[in-house]
């Protein structure tokens, strides 16, 4: 093989690596910024694809994130590939303050003031259980209707950023390409 390892990674080191890159969270948001910025498509639906990304990040059914991106891009007119990539929002590492924070506010606009009822003390025991029309009261249903706002405030926050950086992006593309066939041109 090629590019095989020499040593194949042990089941720790692959699970350390799944959780936190290698190299840096920086260098791996570079790539999915690049990535977003080199798709073939109109600067806007390419930030309509990234928002509705961003948008089902915030919803906190683990598994679905990526379905809903594209359904919602797909019936939107935005691009698919940017959806699936706003969908990286939600990591491990951001998951937990998205999840109170949808959570903290389904609560406020199911029970109209910001002092709620707190959770069920024995919510450690129902999360181990996994059953989910226990948790559907006190826990799944307040963080759906959070995420809703919360996912709409967030998608219209990055929209227009993504769209004027991608419009940047291609306008000078286009120059290049431009100036590299005129020099290219035989006189």
């Amino acid at each position: 093989m090629l590019f095989k390892r020499r040593k194949e990674p042990c089941l720790r080191e692959r699970l350390r690596v799944a959780l936190w890159p290698r190299r840096s969270v920086g260098r791996s948001l570079r790539y999915f910024g690049k990535r977003v910025l080199r798709l073939r498509a109109t600067p806007h639906a390419i930030a309509t694809g990234f928002a509705c990304g961003i948008f089902a990040a915030f919803i906190p059914l683990l598994g679905i994130h990526i379905a809903v991106a594209l359904t919602i891009a797909w019936l939107i007119g935005g691009n698919v590939a940017a959806a699936v990539i706003g969908t990286t929002l939600g990591n491990p590492l951001i998951l937990p303050f998205i999840w109170a924070a949808t959570l903290e506010v389904g609560r406020f606009v199911l029970s109209g003031s910001l002092t709620g009822e707190p959770l069920p003390p024995h919510l450690g025991a129902m999360l181990r259980h996994l059953d989910f029309l226990v948790l559907w009261q006190p826990l799944i249903k307040p963080m759906l209707i959070g995420a809703v706002p919360l996912g709409l405030v967030a998608a219209l926050l990055i929209y227009f950023p993504v769209r004027w950086t991608v419009a940047k992006f291609q306008h000078r593309r286009h120059k290049a390409a431009f100036r590299l066939e005129k020099a290219i041109e035989p006189t």
